[in-house]
């Protein structure tokens, strides 16, 4: 007797019926997919979860201290703790399951990267490094540029400069934010608003990808304090104040000529 396996299964056009009845019978399931961007948030991984086809939903009336506490996270906070990634799954597995592979694959790499850590970093913990590589994943998605990012956090955070950072302004925002960011936002207190605060934010403040992890862990040795916008999709680098308000003028100059 044969037995035909249970489950959802993609039977390609042109397919006949003995590929159908073996497909049936070997269980191969057809997978789905849905991928996570790095620098996104928990509350937009959340309206993923909520859109995937048949997935089971099990998140949709927990909190995120409840969903963290499922999945074994660390933190109640999930920001940051879930790697960004393509998963792949089956008919019937829970958002739940993901999210605890995301998390597993997340403290994997962050340990990972933890031991390799340059002990020059002055970065305490691994979740201070995550939260680190956060802020450098927000700031810049140039691959060749995130170990440069990293170095000026690294050399402000030594000469105990506020890291004054647009992202984590806009985080602590939260709802407020409409697109802009204005003189008074960089003046207004949250736990988050590095003009306001010294050193790092208390969480990460998006899903950083294992690049932004390995280049908070080891960035370039530079003399950069600064960075601005250049136009061209990425970065100019300074050394001092002086420098830096040139390259902003400049890039200002280039914003009103295109």
């Amino acid at each position: 007797m044969t037995n035909v396996k249970a489950g959802t299964f993609l039977i390609e056009p042109g397919l006949n019926v003995a590929g159908v009845f073996s497909q049936l019978v070997n269980g191969k399931q057809h997978q789905f997919s849905i991928t996570f961007v790095e620098g996104s948030r928990f509350n937009e991984w959340r309206v993923a979860l909520n859109k995937a086809p048949k997935l089971v939903h099990k998140t949709k009336t927990m909190s995120e201290a409840e969903i963290a506490k499922a999945i074994g996270a660390d933190h109640e906070k999930l920001e940051g703790l879930l790697l960004p990634e393509t998963y792949h799954y089956i008919a019937g597995d829970t958002d739940l399951s993901i999210l605890k592979r995301a998390n597993r694959q997340l403290e994997e790499t962050l340990q990972d990267a933890w031991t390799k850590k340059d002990k020059s970093v002055p970065i305490d913990t691994p979740y201070e490094l995550l939260t680190l590589a956060s802020i450098i994943e927000k700031e810049t998605a140039i691959d060749s540029e995130r170990e440069q990012v990293a170095s000026v956090f690294v050399n402000r955070l030594h000469k105990r400069m506020r890291l004054q950072t647009d992202p984590t302004v806009i985080y602590g925002m939260g709802d407020k934010y409409d697109g802009n960011i204005r003189k008074k936002d960089l003046r207004t207190p949250t736990p988050y608003n590095t003009y306001v605060i010294f050193g790092l934010p208390p969480t990460p403040i998006a899903m950083p990808g294992k690049a932004s992890i390995e280049a908070a862990a080891n960035p370039d040795k530079t003399p950069y304090y600064y960075f601005v916008a250049n136009g061209d999709g990425g970065h100019k680098f300074s050394r001092t104040l002086a420098e830096h308000n040139r390259a902003v003028r400049a890039y200002l100059k280039k914003l009103r000529n295109q």
